[in-house]
């Protein structure tokens, strides 16, 4: 009873980001047991602890970067067990355990939806039991539909239905979950030239990293607009959502240009289209490939790269510094070049803090890509530009690899490990845990400029 009492004492005293934090880990180890499992590991296959950690944070933080090849180590069992840390992954910890607190009727009190609105990245208590359980029924079902349709198409590609049922659930999740696994061991390159299904994909994908308050605001606005009732969206919807929009269009764009006269010159005007796009989509978070990366030149393969620092949305199941971070930062220095001191959008003034987040959020994110680089360009043996690429995979839990992840040294998956995991908490979650409490200010020094720039 003392051990008990003394326990529910100590995690009163965490804080909710502490909470976090070890719930995430908690999720981690747990994973890597159960990717340890002999029963779901095909015959004669296995995988050493640090494999198994490696898939297991790739995972739960929805990454796919792969030390190993899923298809030929894992059997069917062991396929849905990697399922399931999927969801966990992209669904967020707390998303999933708020859903085992309402089926098993327990109360989520305040303490609970403290944790829910650090996990899903809220601003505020109200309504996050009810967001919750909205993100779960429509992730589910998605990947449900995603499912079938995948299936249906793939029956054109394997000889059973139970093998295009197997492959077109997986793909249906990995893809929703933009963690970017496969289990053909070629990514998506034996569909290249298959456009519905890479538009099928690219819908689940964007679905997984436009973030859940926007599909949630989306769908009230559809619901309102039957009934002829006015609604408005937020201004983090319209931010998010115009971003996510211009990035991913000029992204295809600059895709195009850099490899027009290299990757694309003996293209068609659709499979450049398509290439182009897809890779563009791809690389907010979901780390399928049409293509081998390689094919692309070194400048576009570094576009690649800074397109994967960016990453998706806020509050969904992508990583980098994510889309609104990005546009505020944009959008500060506009204001600052026209001379205003403030920044308006959307008919709507920003937050100075918020813009100052924004900045820490770049800054620390670009100090922690830098030094990994640096860190791996001395204990791996991969060419500079295979180290930046997979380092930003990694930070903006995306999964695209030039080719370096099999050969990492346990050193350097520990690193990538580290990365995913920031990547997936998110960095000013980490900054905050690393904050503690902190306490108020008693006093101030007198104020001095000093030279910049």
């Amino acid at each position: 009873m003392k051990t008990g009492r003394s326990l529910q004492t100590k995690s009163k005293e965490l804080s909710a980001i502490q909470l976090i934090v070890i719930f995430y880990m908690s999720a981690l180890i747990v994973s890597t047991l159960l990717l340890l499992l002999p029963w779901g590991h095909r015959p004669n296959a296995s995988i050493s602890f640090i494999d198994a950690l490696f898939t297991s944070a790739s995972a739960i933080s929805v990454t796919g970067l792969s030390v190993i090849s899923i298809n030929d180590t894992f059997n069917n069992f062991g396929i849905f067990l990697l399922c399931v840390i999927l969801q966990l992954g992209g669904l967020g910890v707390m998303s999933l355990s708020t859903f085992l607190w309402i089926v098993v009727g327990k109360k989520v009190g305040l303490r609970e939806r403290q944790l829910i609105m650090i996990d899903q990245n809220q601003s505020n208590l109200s309504g996050l039991v009810h967001l919750a359980k909205r993100i779960l029924i429509m992730m589910f079902s998605i990947e449900i539909l995603g499912g079938i349709i995948l299936t249906i198409a793939y029956m054109d590609y394997y000889d059973t239905f139970a093998a295009a049922l197997k492959h077109g659930l997986f793909s249906s999740i990995s893809a929703t979950t933009n963690a970017g696994f496969d289990i053909t061991n070629a990514s998506l390159i034996p569909f290249e030239n298959d456009y519905f299904i890479q538009s099928i994909i690219m819908f689940l994908i964007i679905f997984g990293a436009i973030g859940f308050p926007v599909i949630i605001e989306f769908y009230e606005f559809l619901l309102n607009l039957r009934v002829k009732k006015k609604f408005h969206f937020t201004l983090f919807t319209k931010l998010t959502t115009t971003t996510f929009i211009i990035v991913t269009i000029l992204g295809a764009i600059i895709i195009y240009l850099l490899d027009m006269d290299h990757f694309f010159k003996d293209k068609d005007w659709h499979e450049s289209f398509f290439y182009s796009l897809f890779h563009s989509v791809t690389t907010k978070s979901a780390g399928l490939a049409t293509t081998d990366i390689n094919q692309f030149t070194a400048t576009n393969q570094l576009f690649l790269a800074i397109l994967m620092f960016i990453g998706g949305s806020p509050s969904s199941a992508s990583g980098g510094i994510r889309t609104t971070t990005f546009a505020i930062a944009l959008l500060a220095v506009f204001f600052y070049a026209r001379g205003k001191g403030s920044i308006k959008v959307f008919k709507r003034e920003l937050n100075t803090d918020d813009v100052f987040k924004s900045f820490i959020v770049i800054t620390t994110g670009a100090l922690l890509c830098l030094s990994s680089i640096i860190i791996l360009s001395i204990s791996e043996k991969g060419t500079m530009m295979m180290i930046i690429f997979e380092v930003a995979s990694a930070f903006g839990t995306n999964g695209l690899s030039m080719g370096l992840t099999p050969s990492l040294t346990t050193f350097g998956k520990l690193v990538i490990i580290l990365l995913m995991f920031i990547g997936r908490v998110g960095i000013i979650t980490c900054l905050l845990l690393l904050r503690g409490k902190g306490s108020k200010e008693t006093f101030h020094y007198p104020k001095e400029k000093v030279i910049i720039g």
